[in-house]
């Protein structure tokens, strides 16, 4: 029996995108269901494990999952990007969407609160959104 709280593909798909790409699709799907506090930081030549974090948070459990919904099938559907893994579904209180080269954190604001994943990653650069979804510039970049 598979456990419900990972979903897992035998080979994720990537559609050709770069992770940057992902990650800015998969803040827009999250910014259509009003996830808050959407960032996306850099951490690529910091972490050996992936280039991008997408953190965003959702008012209660209900609406992670919505939040997890939309990305998970926003990218299915629209680019044929799948994750390797989501973990945290379940309990839908810190959703884990790997993707690779881009992971997906969607948090209630407690435990969001608790593990202060930008605080931890602080010094790295960070991509910012506007509150449409649409990714801008780079922080700290003017026009």
């Amino acid at each position: 029996m598979r456990s419900q709280t990972a979903q897992t593909s035998t080979e994720p798909q990537t559609d050709g995108f770069d992770p940057e790409r992902v990650a800015r699709l998969a803040a827009e799907y999250a910014a259509d269901k009003k996830a808050m506090d959407l960032k996306v930081l850099d951490l690529r030549g910091a972490a050996s494990y992936t280039d991008l974090f997408v953190i965003c948070s959702g008012r209660n459990e209900r609406q992670t999952k919505a939040i997890h919904d939309a990305v998970y099938e926003g990218l299915k559907r629209d680019h044929g990007v799948t994750p390797r893994r989501v973990e945290g579904l379940q309990e839908a209180r810190w959703v884990l969407m790997d993707y690779i080269d881009v992971v997906v954190h969607i948090f209630v604001p407690e435990v969001r609160d608790f593990y202060r994943l930008e605080q931890l990653w602080g010094d790295m650069p960070h991509l910012e959104i506007d509150a449409a979804g649409e990714s801008a510039q780079p922080a700290g970049e003017t026009g």
